[in-house]
């Protein structure tokens, strides 16, 4: 057996240059390059041999571990999880700023190789430098963290385990119905060690994506019950999209006039144009989603894992009445909702069911259509709606006083709606952009009012929702699509979270436009304790005087060397965003919008814990009311 001399570390690079996958005949390299933010637990190791030879991988310096590995989930998903960075930081908190990113990616299902450095295997120099004592056990390190936020989970203290580590988490995140972040933890000593390892290991390896069928008895079965429904409902999910199920959703969509509608990972896997494409479903849903769900005898849910969001906490559909069909590559997410499982890729279940489909109709007849035009009016009377200092709009919270919103329009300087801004944004940018967005309360009016014209234009992480993704992840989608411009749509309290990968973009010539609605607060969590009885606690940005804070957020990214603007109204913002259009640098837009008036309602609901026992009459209300619409609720 042939063998070569490397150390560990440069075996792993070799070995990351010679993976590729094939998708539908197709084959390209799996691994696009490396983030890296060096440390003393991976520099002299993985840094190494970088510096030596990194072959065809593209290297990034992060400015923020968990923005880095933001950056490359979001990358991988752009690249429907036929692409992936991996990631490498330093031992200690290095590692431990990976969680939140590796907790993203499982929820999300995208593939991510994590390679946080470990303490030393030969333990002769411990305690090292950032690494933690316990009691009870010397082996255990901050990278124990990672299982429960990985989907392979693997630690090599000697520099041959790196190949069985390397074979194993490579076939997890190539399998579809498993995708999610791998983790192999690397001892700092071993990185440098050397080992001869066979030459055979380093061969061009192939991960073949093969369309998995549904069998015959999963699609007689499905038939059976869509062609014994009459008002079926189609949820898109992300699955949908990663499987490319576009052209067969609309060709079943129109030929049966059966509806879609979208859950956040789903969205834009069908054009907005799409005259049965109804919007988002659930808790953030449209007026048409939510009134074809209420009506609808079978919901066919395709490439979903029923999220508390899409299904209104299990109350959105009429359990006595509707049934479940579930298409999904995964086996878990096919058994949920107690519905008829089909465990095959969307794209060619769908394709195999068409035929089986022939001369069936829905019961829908005209109403598909005259929801979505009253949705849509809906959507062009928030586009305008305008502040008044005398009176509430019907869109801003009841128990916000009018003197609260007249002190935020004078401490701001502005009069601007949430819905005014956004919706103006969306017609101002061009179509084949990419918006990114993950919490707040913006998700809910991008589920609702962005319009994709284009497919697979829109980017929620919705599956963890975790703050501070939206700036990164706008760079990985930059990275996955240099030729289009990509807007992160972003809160100031996510923006406030982690924004630091804004500097890694203008490094490295990446441009990236954010869209800052500054509302000076948590104003999803506050409207979240406002409508559960609670009064406005701890979530406005408010100093030791109890001033509301104007944060010049435009000041501090022209200071990092973007180009920076001001838009309050909807002339500036569309002026602005045209102006962007010819920087060639990152751009900040900094809106002041006011609180309270973002979208909201459309017969969604979300379960939320709220006090059983509290001396607030409102409090006391609100867990009555959580109580009685529990019992519509399905448990399982």
């Amino acid at each position: 057996m042939r063998t070569v001399r490397l150390t560990t570390a440069q075996a792993l690079i070799r070995f990351l240059n010679q993976q590729y996958i094939q998708v539908d005949g197709e084959e390209t390299p799996f691994v696009e390059g490396m983030f890296n933010i060096f440390g003393h637990g991976n520099v002299l190791g993985i840094g190494q041999a970088l510096e030596q030879d990194p072959g065809h991988l593209k290297v990034y310096q992060g400015k923020n571990e968990q923005g880095m590995a933001h950056a490359a989930i979001a990358f991988s998903r752009e690249k429907l999880r036929r692409k992936i960075y991996a990631v490498t930081t330093s031992a200690g908190p290095g590692s431990a700023n990976l969680i939140a990113a590796a907790g993203t990616a499982l929820a999300n299902n995208i593939p991510v190789l994590l390679l946080p450095a470990d303490t030393f295997a030969s333990r002769q120099p411990d305690p090292v430098l950032q690494q933690l004592e316990h009691e009870h056990s010397t082996a255990v390190t901050t990278n124990e963290a990672f299982m429960a936020v990985s989907r392979y989970w693997d630690r090599v203290t000697r520099p041959e385990q790196i190949m069985s580590a390397l074979i194993r988490a490579f076939e997890v995140m190539t399998d579809p119905s498993k995708a999610g972040p791998a983790t192999i933890c690397i001892a700092q000593d071993v990185e440098g060690e050397a080992f001869d390892y066979p030459e055979s290991f380093f061969e061009k390896r192939v991960h073949y994506l093969d369309r998995k069928p549904a069998i015959q008895r999963e699609l007689d079965g499905a038939a059976e019950r869509i062609k014994a429904s009459k008002k079926p409902m189609i949820i898109v999910g992300g699955g949908a999209r990663y499987s490319g199920a576009r052209d067969i959703l609309k060709q079943l969509s129109e030929k049966h006039n059966i509806p879609l509608v979208e859950t956040q990972a789903g969205k834009s896997t069908v054009e907005v144009s799409f005259q049965n494409n109804l919007g988002g479903l659930g808790i953030l849903g449209t007026s048409a989603a939510n009134r074809a769900a209420a009506e609808a005898d079978l919901v066919i849910g395709v490439g979903t894992r029923y999220t508390d969001f899409t299904t209104s906490s299990k109350t959105q559909f009429d359990f006595d009445t509707t049934s479940f069909l579930n298409i999904n590559v995964s086996r878990l997410q096919a058994y949920k909702m107690d519905a008829f499982q089909v465990v095959a890729d969307a794209k060619a279940a769908l394709e195999q069911l068409a035929p089986l489909l022939d001369g069936y109709e829905t019961a829908f007849g005209a109403s598909l259509s005259e929801w979505k035009t009253e949705w849509l009016a809906e959507r062009d009377r928030l586009a305008n709606v305008t502040f008044s200092r005398d009176d509430f709009s019907p869109e801003i919270k009841e128990q916000f006083s009018q003197d609260n919103l007249n002190e935020y329009a004078d401490a701001l300087g502005t009069e601007f709606t949430q819905t005014s801004a956004l919706i103006t944004a969306n017609e101002a940018v061009e179509p084949g952009s990419i918006v990114v967005g993950s919490a707040g309360s913006l998700p809910g009016d991008l589920q609702r009012l962005w319009h994709s014209d284009v497919p697979n234009t829109y980017h929620l992480e919705y599956g963890y929702s975790c703050m501070g993704y939206e700036v990164a992840g706008a760079l990985g989608a930059k990275l996955a699509h240099p030729d289009r411009e990509v807007y992160a749509a972003v809160g100031d309290g996510s923006f406030l979270m982690l924004h630091t990968e804004l500097v890694t973009a203008i490094q490295y010539g990446q441009k990236i436009n954010i869209l800052l609605f500054d509302n000076s607060g948590y104003g999803c969590i506050n409207n979240l304790q406002m409508d559960n009885g609670g009064g406005s606690y701890f979530c406005e940005f408010r100093t030791h005087d109890h001033q509301i804070m104007n944060i010049d957020y435009a000041k501090l990214a022209e200071a990092y060397g973007a180009k920076s603007y001001k838009a309050n109204t909807a002339e500036e913002l569309a002026a602005a965003i045209e102006d962007a259009k010819k920087q060639s640098v990152s751009t900040l837009i900094e809106m002041k919008v006011l609180p309270k008036t973002m979208s909201d309602g459309y017969d969604g609901w979300w379960n939320v814990g709220v006090a059983e026992v509290s001396e607030s009459e409102s409090v006391q209300k609100a867990y009555a009311a959580r109580a009685e619409k529990l019992k519509t609720a399905k448990a399982y």
